[in-house]
């Protein structure tokens, strides 16, 4: 599983870089101000995360003992990362506004992976 996470920490790594670049370049002129805000927490928190999950899968790799609890915050991580970085992405392009209400539930996915990789921590 520690593969699996360094994987798609890395995947998403280069999504975030190349979202952000397309951002930049080709929206910047094209969306409100505030639609362009809405991508760019998205891009802002594609990076934090995906290099949170890569942090995971190196944790997972090195401290099988915790793995439990690095499971919960590898999964929850890649759920906060397309539930909240993709709906503001969504959102931000003229996705439907149903998409508005996932965006918090991404946001709490983070907030638990969080507490999980702390607990994993508290444990070693």
């Amino acid at each position: 599983m520690a593969k699996l996470f360094i994987l798609i920490a890395a995947a998403n790594g280069f999504l975030a870089v190349a979202l952000g670049a397309f951002g930049a370049h080709a929206l910047k002129s094209r969306l409100p101000e505030t639609l362009m805000s809405t991508y760019q927490t998205g891009v802002q928190y594609h990076f934090y995360h995906a290099l949170a999950l890569l942090g995971v899968g190196i944790l997972l790799h090195r401290l099988p003992s915790a793995s439990n609890l690095l499971l919960a915050s590898g999964w929850l991580l890649i759920a906060g990362l397309l539930l909240f970085c993709g709906s503001l992405y969504l959102l931000a392009l003229g996705g439907p506004r149903w998409l508005g209400p996932v965006t918090p539930l991404g946001g709490l996915c983070f907030l638990l992976a969080w507490l999980s990789l702390l607990l994993a921590a508290w444990r070693l």
